[in-house]
């Protein structure tokens, strides 16, 4: 079965019938079929999220309340066709697959509870007789694109937010998880959300950049949500300045573990562990450095490594009791090999794990890693998490800084005082203490700083991302005016 593009809510073929195919990432066998669609059928789907623009944004809060809610029902209704299309096309296993369902859900209710707090303001104004005020209003069609890595909750966020405050919204999906993302849409569009609102594109790999160009250039798209690489963020930075389309990035991360003197080791193993490996490491918060106190260096390393041992990488397809699936893609190891060989050959000692000879690659604890190795600033995106030997809590802080990037960060202390003093000073657009650096709540502002990208995805932050505040005043038709 080929996945369709989805335009005013009707399955469609892409132009010429042409399709494209995703790969198991283990088995190199085709698991799905898409349809690759060209810049006339994104341009076709944009025009209908412009048509549907003009009664969906009048729609009123109650009414798209309402159908946020049903969407959150319909995407868990579809739990165990996600685990299943989480398996095939990105290698998640049961629970990477399952809590994206559960945070994905959790957004639409979020949104649901969202839909009246779009708000303004009065403003005292120095004319007499003068009512000044600001309301908030959608701006029009959003392009929201998105990656495979939490293919289900980074497209319900980049779906449901829009939509919550009047907005459409053109869904170019991951050629990488073209399945898993249709799910999404599919589960909107059966809650019952006008055509047009949500349409669904997506394109063969090598016509991205000609697809995404057009989609962005469109006059009728106003808004631009992307999450993914910092490399790919900076083109499409640059194609929306070019367009002078505001635009909200979430990007990569090297997400530091700050262990300090005082920590309790055993909780920040737990912590890292997680962090670190689930899903592989491919998160954009994954846990990539563990900076760590070097009077409790060698205690944390020794339990972390043994950990991190008994952790097994597997095909989650077929043997379900594996901790950690595939990585995305031959090159992607590839790119981790090198790494760890540059790591090595300049004195870094791995701990457990290693060099991967296919795409399972087991959980690698790399120790001793200093700023002369490519891993210490180039990001990683899989199972290798590097620990980095301090002395003090301000060097702590410099390492954990000394990098492009800053979205997430955890720091672990008994002290709290301290740690929360260490806290205040990572250059991350979110820190936690005593606890892992991959988190996320619908109801709190997530975003990043520096290469991270910049706004704020999530809580009413998104209020800002999503519309356009104007200032209106109601004046007296009388008053004099000195010309």
């Amino acid at each position: 079965m080929t996945i369709q593009l989805y335009i005013d809510n009707e399955a469609q073929n892409a132009t010429g019938n042409a399709t494209f195919e995703r790969r198991s990432p283990v088995s190199g066998e085709v698991v799905t079929r898409g349809a690759a669609a060209t810049p006339g059928d994104a341009v076709a789907a944009i025009e209908s999220a412009e048509r549907a623009f003009a009664s969906w944004s009048q729609t009123g809060p109650g009414h798209r309340r309402a159908l946020l809610m049903k969407a959150a029902e319909e995407i868990e209704k579809r739990t165990e066709d996600f685990v299943v299309a989480m398996k095939a096309e990105v290698g998640a296993g049961e629970l990477w697959a399952r809590f994206n369902v559960m945070l994905a859900a959790n957004v639409f209710r979020e949104a649901a509870a969202m839909t009246t707090q779009i708000q303004g303001s009065t403003i005292p104004s120095d004319k007499p007789g003068t009512l000044s005020m600001t309301v908030r209003q959608p701006v029009g069609v959003i392009l929201s694109i998105v990656p495979w890595n939490g293919p289900i909750v980074l497209a319900a966020r980049a779906i449901a937010y829009p939509l919550m405050c009047g907005n459409t919204v053109v869904f170019r999906a991951s050629e990488t998880s073209p399945k898993t993302h249709v799910l999404v849409a599919e589960a909107v569009h059966a809650a019952g959300f006008p055509a047009g609102t949500l349409n669904f594109v997506i394109n063969d790999p090598k016509d991205a950049p000609e697809v995404v160009e057009a989609m962005i250039a469109h006059p009728a798209v106003r808004r631009v949500n992307f999450t993914g690489s910092t490399h790919v963020g900076r083109i499409i930075a640059a194609a929306c300045g070019r367009h002078l389309k505001r635009s909200l990035m979430e990007l990569g991360d090297k997400s530091p573990m700050v262990v300090l003197a005082d920590a309790d080791i055993d909780g920040a193993v737990n912590a890292t562990i997680f962090g670190a490996f689930l899903y592989q490491g491919q998160i954009c918060m994954t846990t990539e450095r563990a900076i760590v106190d070097e009077s409790v260096a060698d205690a944390f390393v020794e339990k972390l490594a043994a950990r991190a041992a008994q952790l097994e990488a597997g095909d989650p397809r077929t043997q379900a009791a594996c901790a950690l699936g595939p990585i995305i893609s031959q090159g992607a190891v590839n790119h981790l090999n090198g790494l760890l060989a540059d790591a090595t050959e300049k004195g870094a000692k791995i701990r457990t794990g290693g060099l991967a000879d296919s795409t399972l690659m087991s959980p690698t604890v790399l120790d001793g890693v200093t700023s002369k190795m490519r891993i210490y600033s180039e990001e990683a995106f899989g199972p290798i998490l590097q620990v980095i030997r301090v002395n003090g809590a301000d060097e702590a802080v410099r390492v954990a800084n000394d990098t492009e990037y800053g979205l997430s960060a955890a720091v672990f202390g008994t002290d709290m005082v301290h740690a929360l003093d260490v806290a205040m000073r990572l250059q991350t657009g979110s820190v936690h203490i005593n606890g892992s650096t991959v988190s996320n709540e619908a109801q709190a502002p997530y975003g990043g700083t520096k290469a991270s990208g910049w706004g704020q995805f999530d809580s009413t932050a998104v209020i800002d991302e999503f519309t356009e505040l104007k200032w209106i005043t109601i004046e007296q038709p009388s008053q004099q005016y000195p010309l």
